[in-house]
């Protein structure tokens, strides 16, 4: 199936254009999604998969969440915030991530297609992912690893059980994390 790419801004399609010329790219016009945009992508992911790879800030979380609403089948992929810092600090976006970080980001995309129940907000506590000093570290530390972003305590675990991943998975992360 052919994918379409969605990225917040036109500089953000010049960056993914530069990497993959072929790929199809649609862009949302920054925070304040249109109806049109929502409406094309909704008749596009008929045809096609569609990826949310949006800024790791808080305007592109706001629109993967938009979207993500109207159409529950579409696939994210996450580029961490420090990869995608702009050379004088100022900004954070994909269009200031390098080529290499784009592929990785792009080769690690998750589908919502696999919903579970895996973890409740106790597992979090039980875990020390929230409720202690240094949870925030801790789910940081994880959200890198499985490249889900970095949320708050309520949408990692969202995410976690969102894109199907295993306790397992994140108590062996735990494992490794100093």
């Amino acid at each position: 199936m052919k994918q379409i790419i969605v990225v917040e801004g036109r500089h953000d399609l010049i960056k993914i254009k530069e990497v993959y010329p072929d790929s199809n790219v649609l862009i949302t016009n920054g925070r304040e999604i249109s109806q049109d945009t929502i409406n094309t992508l909704k008749k596009y992911s008929k045809d096609f998969e569609i990826i949310l790879f949006l800024d790791p800030d808080s305007p592109g979380e706001k629109i993967r969440n938009e979207i993500t609403k109207v159409i529950p089948n579409c696939k994210h992929a996450f580029l961490p915030k420090h990869l995608g810092i702009s050379k004088n600090k100022r900004k954070v976006g994909i269009e200031h991530a390098s080529n290499e970080a784009i592929k990785d980001a792009l080769a690690k995309v998750y589908n919502n297609a696999k919903i579970t129940n895996n973890f409740s907000m106790a597992d979090l506590y039980n875990l020390g992912l929230v409720g202690n000093k240094d949870s925030k570290k801790k789910r940081d530390f994880i959200s890198l690893n499985l490249n889900i972003g970095a949320p708050n305590a309520k949408t990692f675990l969202q995410r976690l059980n969102q894109f199907g991943i295993e306790k397992e998975q994140v108590e062996e992360l735990l494992t490794k994390y100093e």
